[in-house]
């Protein structure tokens, strides 16, 4: 798999792109900002988009949605429980000097359980709540690999102090991606660098109160 990210916005957010070797069909994950940046790296990568998958509906996670769906014509996969979030963003955008951003009503929803053919990829969707209330995390089995959006980081993990998250649901979520999935399974993170679950679980402090 070829998977680039773009740090886009204020808040450093880092949109993925996402697709086999060679292939001219993409992923693109999480496009929070800058679609022009996007639409240039798309072009670049003289790459069309499948499908735009979402982890959860914070707006520097989508605040390009709109943009890039009206620009590719790919359909958008969002959590379930978040759609209302995302068709009204705006309404959800609690701190000042951000926005305004476009609302947009997904194609498709997604939730645990779900498993997704699109670009090539078998893709299975794993319910990881906590930062927000219907987060969900994008596995590739065949490529060892996540798109976990803002559960796990490279030694850190979702922040808890947002309206509709929990640090118990997070902690179990976190739980759930370690005892499932192989330690050698890359991280591909909304922020910060990449990883694996077996660097977190040997290295990440606030990973120790699930050993």
């Amino acid at each position: 798999m070829e998977a680039r990210w773009l740090t886009v916005g204020p808040v450093q957010e880092n949109t993925w792109i996402a697709r086999r070797d060679g292939a001219s069909e993409a992923l693109l994950i999480d496009p929070g900002d800058e679609p022009d940046t996007l639409k240039n790296a798309l072009r670049e990568l003289d790459a069309t988009v499948a499908a735009i998958l979402i982890t959860h509906c914070h707006f520097d996670h989508v605040g390009a949605v709109a943009e890039m769906a009206r620009s590719t014509g790919a359909e958008v996969y969002c959590p379930a429980g978040e759609v209302f979030i995302l068709e009204n963003i705006n309404d959800f955008v609690r701190m000042p000097g951000f926005g305004p951003f476009e609302s947009y009503s997904p194609e498709r929803t997604v939730s645990d359980g779900d498993r997704l053919q699109l670009a090539g990829f078998e893709i299975d969707v794993i319910g990881t709540p906590g930062h927000s209330p219907d987060h969900v995390t994008y596995s590739i089995p065949s490529e060892k690999a996540i798109f976990s959006g803002d559960v796990l980081f490279q030694n850190s993990i979702g922040r808890t102090d947002l309206p509709g998250a929990d640090h118990a649901t997070l902690m179990a979520s976190l739980a759930k991606l370690l005892e499932t999935l192989p330690e050698e399974t890359g991280v591909l993170p909304g922020h910060m660098e990449p990883t694996t679950l077996g660097r977190e679980r040997a290295s990440n402090p606030f990973l120790h109160e699930l050993a």
